[in-house]
């Protein structure tokens, strides 16, 4: 009975994709929309979403601003009871990040260009909260592309 079972939630989620999905999930892709309208407001102008670095590594958005490239990480909350967003950007998930950039790099062999991390916190809410940390964190010594 459990394989008939698993079959007819399959089918569920091929008919209805956004249903079977977390509410973590929902939130984060909420978030991301939020935080592109508002860099587009403010001048950036985006190049990807959702960049995914083989073996590993992410990029939220991929954008440009002014003259310089930037790799934009966003995180989102409905409130602030376990903190500020931006306190979600451990040293893993920076490495990650960094991960996603440099090989977004690689791809365009421009190494003269000059680029940055920023991090934008969303809150949710009646009114959604934004903030940009621009240059949020560097890339280490150790790095090169």
């Amino acid at each position: 009975m459990a394989p008939v079972r698993f079959i007819a939630e399959a089918f569920r989620r091929l008919r209805n994709p956004g249903s079977s999905e977390a509410a973590h999930i929902r939130l984060g892709r909420e978030g991301e929309g939020i935080a592109a309208r508002h860099l587009r407001q403010i001048g950036y102008k985006i190049l990807r979403k959702n960049f995914r670095a083989p073996h590993g590594g992410e990029v939220d958005l991929v954008c440009r601003h002014g003259k310089e490239l930037v790799f934009v990480e966003v995180k989102t909350r409905s409130t602030e009871e376990f903190g500020r967003p931006f306190a979600a950007v451990d040293q893993k998930k920076r490495r990650l990040i960094i991960r996603g950039a440099m090989k977004w790099l690689r791809l365009l062999d421009m190494p003269d260009i000059t680029f940055r991390f920023d991090v934008v916190e969303v809150l949710t809410g009646p009114t959604p909260e934004v903030h940009v940390i621009e240059n949020a964190f560097q890339l280490p010594d150790s790095y090169s592309y």
